[in-house]
């Protein structure tokens, strides 16, 4: 028996689950654009350990969405999952953010295209056939008329996560199915984690780092 908790924090979903052999049992999250996850997170974990009746030491292992996303969005998890393995000694799984978002499709043809929002027409994207099985690499994409036209061309391609909203503006192929307002959750991860703890596939803790996919950009603030 492994209780697994896992923290996804990639996008504006602050998510937290608690599994026992993969089977999600309590899920916590709040989808805030505000990106209120230093304050939320701590106070979910608490939620959810509370709920299952349950103390922090119970645990087996804690899972983290890896990324790409939000660079302060997956410092924050990174960060709080690190805390809790020292703390309690136990070993830390990560999960790529987009892997977790693909499996909220069920489709028996066809593929997934899940992808996350980035700056202006920019994606960050992964593609998945029917059996979640990975096609194509994670990608850093500025989207246009053509983007995903071999794989349009060839049967349904189904978008899903935060880059929708400005995917389906550009592509209006027949064969493109949008689903919409949908982020990462924490609830995916509870199988994929377990399957990752019976491996024994975890990650060095001091040295883990997030996914970013890209440097890490500031922005010069607005003159008011």
């Amino acid at each position: 028996m492994a209780y697994i908790l896992s923290l996804e924090t990639a996008t504006t979903n602050c998510s937290v689950s608690l599994s026992k052999d993969g089977k999600t049992i309590v899920l916590k999250e709040g989808n805030d654009k505000s990106y209120s996850h230093a304050e939320r997170l701590h106070v979910y974990i608490n939620e959810v350990l509370k709920e299952a009746k349950i103390s922090s030491s119970s645990l087996d292992a804690i899972a983290v969405s890896k990324g790409p996303g939000s660079y302060t969005g997956l410092r924050i998890g990174v960060s709080a999952a690190k805390g809790l393995c020292f703390a309690l000694e136990k070993p830390l799984i990560s999960i790529p953010t987009l892997d977790a978002l693909a499996h909220q499709v069920n489709i028996e043809e066809g593929i997934i295209v899940s992808m996350l929002d980035a700056r202006r027409m920019e994606v960050y994207s992964a593609i998945y056939n029917s059996n979640y099985k990975q096609i194509r690499e994670t990608q850093a994409q500025i989207l246009d008329e053509n983007s995903f036209s071999d794989y349009l061309e060839k049967g349904k391609v189904y978008f899903i996560g935060n880059g929708v909203e400005k995917t389906k503006i550009i592509i209006k192929h027949p064969n493109a199915y949008f689903i919409e307002d949908k982020f990462p959750s924490a609830s995916e991860m509870s199988m994929l984690s377990y399957n990752k703890y019976k491996l024994g596939d975890t990650e060095d803790v001091a040295y883990f780092e997030p996914y970013y996919l890209k440097d890490f950009v500031a922005l010069k603030p607005k003159e008011k």
